[in-house]
């Protein structure tokens, strides 16, 4: 397992003394705590590396040859999915005794990086099931649901997180799906929209609200199994990550045992909070795996493409252009990594995560858009990949938080600093 205190960076901030907001050039309290022998941010443990090594090795091998017939065809090849749980990407944190692979959060999100320079489908299928359904489980729920979910969303199962509603986005909370307690069993009513891998689940972690008097302090996280009567209705067509599913799901008196709760009764608010913050940086480890996915692609063609009897790449004006895009990738790339490692060290982490995923979808746009550009008529076309790490990004910049929502968040943080 990786340890806390090789990478921890000792930085801390701490609010102004009354004097000192008045001074036209106060900043923050800067404490170093600097530790012996402290590496990069982005080194890496020997079973970090071998996670990454093997992501990657299954990304070149496995889905590279697929990702083009999956997006025409706008689903994920079943035997992608079960390399996925073979090499044991679909369990990373989960711990040895449920049959997961027991690596670090850190592996998870060099796995989903790794993904995402293939294909943007098929990482955020490993991105939901590790940081959104494994970990709600690993967090909140009982021993008894632990033993009988976590080893099958380990080995076979995907699982689903379903939050959004079609009047309920970024109010997270105005969710109107309802869970009703009779003597031995809860009747849960409504539905959700814009739920990933619902195609392919067999397990949802349903977000319904106990007591509708209560508003977010009655709602309540229920595990459902697709056996129960879940009904999986319209399949969104999508501008980009076609191939990943993306449904609106239907819940018609379904009845669900009583042990069933994840957590508390009323406390799914909390729940769902805490575990998408820590979904942002898998979100960001994506769009940083796109923009670099997409980069490698189209700097060999740079120097391949000649122009008035020069390569393109070494054109003055296309060096500014390259060198400005791998600058914003490795910042991107620094940001992703430094939130991953303070949630792995139990640090606050909030405001960088929030960073990471906004800065990560900015950089997506901007290194993709001028990948097409730089490829010139061929980057317009289907036949290269380019344009769909284009389309695949957009995503980014709205699911789990959007651009706005990550803009608030991070002003809130850094706003408590400075009153």
């Amino acid at each position: 397992m990786f340890s806390k205190t090789a990478h921890k960076l000792g930085l801390s901030l701490r609010p102004l003394s009354n004097a000192a907001k008045f001074s036209s050039f106060s900043r923050p309290a800067l404490n170093y705590e600097p530790l012996p022998g402290i590496g990069s941010l982005i080194n890496c443990t020997e079973e970090e590396a071998m996670m990454r090594e093997a992501a990657r090795k299954f990304a070149t091998t496995v889905i590279a040859p697929k990702v083009a017939q999956m997006d025409e065809n706008e689903v994920i090849d079943p035997e992608v999915f079960k390399g996925l749980f073979e090499q044991g990407f679909m369990g990373i944190e989960t711990p040895d005794k449920y049959n997961g692979t027991g690596a670090s959060f850190t592996s998870a999100i060099m796995v989903i990086e790794e993904l995402a320079k293939v294909d943007g489908s098929v990482s955020v299928a490993c991105d939901v099931q590790n940081t959104l359904v494994n970990t709600v489980f690993k967090k909140y729920a009982n021993e008894d649901l632990k033993q009988k979910f976590l080893p099958q969303l380990a080995e076979s199962k995907v699982g689903s997180f379903c939050l959004s509603e079609s009047g309920s986005g970024s109010d997270a909370f105005a969710l109107k799906t309802t869970a009703e307690k009779k003597s031995d069993h809860w009747v849960i009513n409504g539905g959700k929209m814009w739920i990933t891998n619902s195609g392919e689940a067999e397990i949802f972690l349903v977000f319904a609200n106990t007591d509708m008097s209560k508003g977010y302090k009655g709602i309540t996280c229920f595990v459902l199994e697709k056996s129960m009567g879940v009904k999986i209705l319209k399949k969104e067509k999508k501008l980009g990550i076609r191939a990943s599913s993306t449904c609106s799901i239907d819940f018609d008196n379904i009845k669900v045992p009583l042990e069933n709760v994840v957590g508390e009764v009323g406390k799914g608010y909390k729940i769902a909070i805490e575990i998408l913050n820590e979904g942002r940086i898998g979100i960001a480890a994506q769009m940083l795996g796109i923009a670099q996915g997409a980069f490698d692609y189209t700097l060999p063609y740079l120097f391949q493409r000649k122009q008035f009897g020069t390569e393109i790449g070494n054109f003055q004006g296309m060096q500014f252009q390259y060198a400005q895009i791998a600058m914003e990738i490795e910042a991107a790339r620094l940001l992703v990594y430094n939130a991953a490692r303070l949630k792995e060290e139990g640090r606050p982490f909030i405001k960088e995560a929030a960073m990471a995923k906004l800065y990560g979808s900015q950089v997506a746009e901007r290194a993709t858009s001028r990948c097409v550009e730089w490829l010139g008529g061929v980057g317009f076309t289907r036949d290269f990949p380019v344009e769909k790490f284009y389309r695949d990004c957009k995503i980014g910049s709205i699911y789990e938080g959007t651009t706005n929502i990550q803009l608030q968040t991070i002003a809130k943080q850094v706003s408590a600093l400075y009153k």
